[in-house]
């Protein structure tokens, strides 16, 4: 296979994954994802990241099109999770005398995978590595979203290699860059990355957002996703914003149920909302994608969620999204929820308490016995409608 010219020494020699249906066996995927490498050729070559097994041969064979007969000098390994390095024994029996660099605790990790643990090169913070006219300067991103994962910066052509950071789903159909791509799938396919890849981890994003702040970057070359140029402006503010949990205004309404009774109060509680604001979105629990649940609630301030009591518990679908949105840590929403049961209530005061828990403002509940009176119409439509109100403001 050929590999894509990124510039005069620069090219793209990752994959494109169009049959794995779960990103880890539980991330749906319905377009696909990229395995990302990039090659630097100078007076030294450096590799940067290798891909998943199966794919091995496609890059190897896109690095000797690109190498015409010249060995590759350091394999860079920004982030050890098997996406990325699952292939790498393939890649050291093609170009045996590699040198990999990384620092201390991906080194660790590479011998605890693969019992790889010679010809390594260690660096250190800002650790700087001359290639010729390139110089590579090593930053480390500690939580974002592994303990060993570190970025590169190349000072001359002012790249930016980011590990997992600013990447998405999707397949790169027929380009690699940005400004070759229509991108707007990509900005959603990120938020949905972000949210349910990184997202717990916002602090120590928050983090390597400043480190960069001091840097100059004209191209960003993720490990999944395309290589953002023309906007890499908007990719960073969607981490920045993502990662402060700030949220747009906007109301997502979330509910299980078995018999169509919490999905009426979840369309009262919806239609209350939309008085205040166009940006409401419903999700079944039974039926949406968790992985997009997930991604809408970190989006948008409001949160309504609903279900009926299952067990004397609350209902098992809705009870994954709220451990979902425990793990992460999600902070600052202004919450409702609803429920309905048929002779002992505990949907609502469990999701009651969710919300005391999360340190969220909560700004009510509605409850119904067995079935919707017509007073209840009323109380969820204003349910709906006071938590919109209280996101504008």
């Amino acid at each position: 296979m050929l590999p894509e010219k990124l510039s005069e020494n620069l090219f793209y020699v990752g994959v494109n994954d169009r049959t794995t249906e779960f990103f880890e066996r539980m991330i749906s995927l319905p377009y696909g994802v990229s395995y990302n490498s990039y090659l630097l050729v100078d007076e030294k070559v450096a590799l940067f990241d290798t891909v998943e097994n199966h794919f091995a041969e496609q890059s190897l064979s896109k690095i000797k099109y690109a190498l015409n007969g010249r060995k590759i000098d350091y394999l860079v390994i920004h982030h050890i999770e098997p996406d990325h390095t699952s292939g790498i024994k393939n890649f050291l029996a093609e170009y045996p005398d590699i040198q990999i660099v990384c620092n201390k605790k991906a080194a660790a990790m590479l011998d605890g995978f693969y019992g790889i643990s010679q010809n390594i090169l260690l660096v250190e913070e800002k650790q700087e590595l001359l290639l010729g006219a390139h110089t590579l300067r090593f930053l480390f991103a500690p939580m974002v979203h592994w303990p060993e994962v570190m970025m590169t910066y190349e000072t001359s052509e002012k790249i930016l290699f980011s590990a997992d950071a600013f990447g998405c789903f999707g397949t790169l159909d027929g380009a690699v860059e940005d400004s070759k791509l229509n991108v707007e799938k990509y900005f959603s396919e990120m938020e949905r990355y972000y949210v349910n890849i990184i997202g717990k981890y916002g602090v120590p994003v928050q983090t390597i957002l400043k480190k960069l702040a001091d840097f100059h970057i004209d191209t960003i070359c993720s490990l999944h996703g395309p290589v953002w140029r023309e906007n890499k402006a908007k990719v960073i503010e969607i981490y920045d914003k993502l990662s402060k949990h700030e949220g747009e205004n906007g109301v997502v309404v979330v509910y299980g149920s078995m018999y169509s009774h919490t999905e009426m109060m979840a369309e009262m509680a919806a239609r209350g909302a939309a008085e205040i604001t166009k940006n409401v979105i419903l999700h079944d629990v039974s039926k949406s994608d968790i992985s997009q649940i997930i991604t809408d609630i970190f989006k948008y301030k409001g949160l309504i969620i609903g279900a009926p009591t299952y067990n004397g518990d609350i209902f098992p679908n809705v009870k994954d999204v709220l451990e979902r949105l425990e793990i992460r840590g999600l902070k600052n929403r202004i919450f409702g929820s609803f429920g309905c049961f048929t002779w002992a209530g505990q949907a609502v005061k469990i999701l009651n308490a969710f919300a005391e828990k999360m340190q969220w403002e909560n700004i009510g509940s509605a409850e119904v016995k067995q079935s919707m009176q017509q007073s209840d119409y009323q109380t969820l439509i204003e349910l709906g409608r006071a938590v919109a109100q209280k996101v504008l403001k």
